[in-house]
């Protein structure tokens, strides 16, 4: 979902682009021109990373490719380490030969969900796999020599269509349209992120040269529930359909950090972030 928001902002502008991606290029023909290219890459292939690295030689790596989805991250540790954890340092080994940034994208998830919402200077502390290799990758980076910037971010949201996988307010959607019952996390908290405002931030901190860690998301506190009951709201659906329940009701391989959510004041300060709310981003979706 990131990447093909920024690959259609990206392309429309006049810094020469290249994007990557594991398989056969799906973005629209009309993105593509002289300064806009694609690519197939995996990332997890070292020898590959370098090469393509070298030849377009970037002054700025967004690396946006991750294994997000926890119980998958549980259920196969070795996949989802190489490709979180060993891919990122060979991002940043192709950086360091070409004296490169790396804007890296992290989330909510190296956190413990104990005392959120979190600043920036909060100690992390993983409560599952997926989070421990997105702290793990974090650290390296830290450590590199490189000119580096951290963008963490928070439940994705935004339009689904042929380059964006459906993502929760589609779920909802969907369901309640077929008059479905769900059920829906009430004691989870978070700070959903609209996905252009995400993109947006990504570009700014480029354009500042931002460096250090900076969480990026929507300003709302937010359960899953109250999300699921706004989408309902806004599309005049029966938001008798929507239950609420634990979290502990669900058997899920890895657990969830109960209360993230994110200070965004760093990021309005000094990227100039404003995002939208989420009532104004349903509008622009729906």
């Amino acid at each position: 979902m990131v990447g093909s928001n920024l690959s259609k902002v990206l392309s429309h502008s006049t810094h020469k682009i290249l994007a990557t991606g594991r398989n056969d290029c799906r973005l629209p023909t009309d993105y593509l021109h002289q300064h806009f290219s694609y690519s197939s890459l995996d990332i997890r292939k070292r020898e590959d990373v370098l090469k393509t690295v070298d030849s377009f030689q970037p002054d700025v790596i967004i690396h946006a490719a991750a294994i997000t989805q926890v119980d998958d991250c549980e259920q196969n540790k070795t996949i989802c380490y190489s490709t979180n954890v060993d891919a990122t340092d060979y991002l940043i080994e192709a950086a360091e030969e070409v004296n490169a940034r790396i804007c890296y994208l992290s989330t909510d998830f190296v956190f413990s969900g104990e005392n959120g919402p979190y600043t920036e200077s909060d100690l992390t502390s993983p409560v599952n796999y997926y989070g421990m290799t997105k702290e793990l990758a974090e650290q390296h980076l830290m450590q590199s020599n490189l000119g580096w910037t951290i963008l963490r971010t928070i439940l994705l949201y935004g339009k689904a269509d042929h380059l964006n996988r459906s993502n929760f307010i589609y779920w909802v959607k969907n369901n309640l349209e077929a008059k479905k019952h769900i059920n829906v996390v009430s004691d989870q908290i978070r700070t959903p992120t609209y996905i252009p405002d995400l993109t947006e931030a990504i570009i700014r901190s480029i354009e500042k040269g931002a460096q250090g860690v900076y969480h990026i998301s929507g300003r709302d506190i937010l359960s899953p529930y109250q999300m699921a009951i706004e989408v309902a709201r806004k599309l005049n659906l029966d938001e008798h359909f929507i239950h609420p329940v634990d979290a502990d009701s669900f058997q899920q391989l890895g657990k969830r950090p109960l209360k993230t959510g994110f200070v965004i004041e760093k990021a309005e300060r000094e990227l100039n972030y404003f995002p939208k709310s989420f009532k104004e981003a349903l509008d622009l979706i729906f």
